[in-house]
């Protein structure tokens, strides 16, 4: 795009009072990339305000013995007991075969 002096002119009155570049851009009529690529080659920048805040500049909290080290006497541990494995219920072949009936009748 090629900016003419009143395009210019607009661009640096707007960007001045605080318009954004797309603000501009409406205005303009032209894409908010060719605003921004504008501003840079003009080397147009805010005038930022540096940051107020101050921030404190604290120590690192020394690293202290976690409680079981610092104790004088181990502690025993409790370990639970190994589940036993619960073995399936033996079927005979009347009882098997009649759940496979009773499985064939209800899909339907």
């Amino acid at each position: 795009m090629s900016w003419d002096d009143s395009e210019l002119a607009l661009l640096k009155e707007l960007w001045s009072s605080g318009h954004s570049a797309t603000q501009i851009a409406r205005r303009l009529g032209c894409s908010r990339n060719a605003v921004c690529g504008l501003l840079t080659r003009l080397d147009l920048k805010r005038g930022h305000k540096p940051s107020t805040a101050k921030p404190q500049i604290r120590s690192v909290p020394k690293r202290r013995l976690p409680l079981s080290a610092a104790c004088a006497r181990a502690v025993d541990k409790k370990v639970s007991k190994p589940r036993e494995k619960r073995q399936p219920k033996e079927l005979s072949k009347r009882q098997l075969y009649a759940m496979l009936a009773e499985a064939v009748r209800n899909t339907g």
